[in-house]
């Protein structure tokens, strides 16, 4: 007896055949991550609205606790070129550590 094909795999055909038709930026999504990852991500997220930030936005956190473990109470101006934040923004950080 023959297997039944799932939907993905239906899908998966179908968008080998005509990858020219996979609507933006979905089309991106798949060319970054495979054909795998975005049904995995479709069956996340599939159906919401979700907005993607940026990077800085995303691991902003991140960026912040390495910049007051890497302060060593003169080096403000390395962290600034480092982390691409302004001096000011840098000084806020740190006070806030305080």
């Amino acid at each position: 007896m023959k297997e039944r094909t799932t939907n993905e795999e239906i899908i998966k055909e179908a968008a080998q055949r005509h990858p020219g038709d996979i609507l933006p930026p979905y089309d991106a999504m798949m060319d970054m991550s495979g054909f795998e990852a975005l049904c995995a991500f479709s069956r996340v997220f599939g159906g919401t609205s979700i907005y993607v930030p940026s990077l800085r936005t995303m691991f902003g956190s991140c960026l912040e606790k390495d910049i007051v473990q890497h302060y060593n109470g003169t080096n403000i101006r390395e962290l600034v070129h480092k982390y691409g934040f302004s001096e000011r923004h840098v000084r806020s950080i740190l006070k806030q550590a305080r």
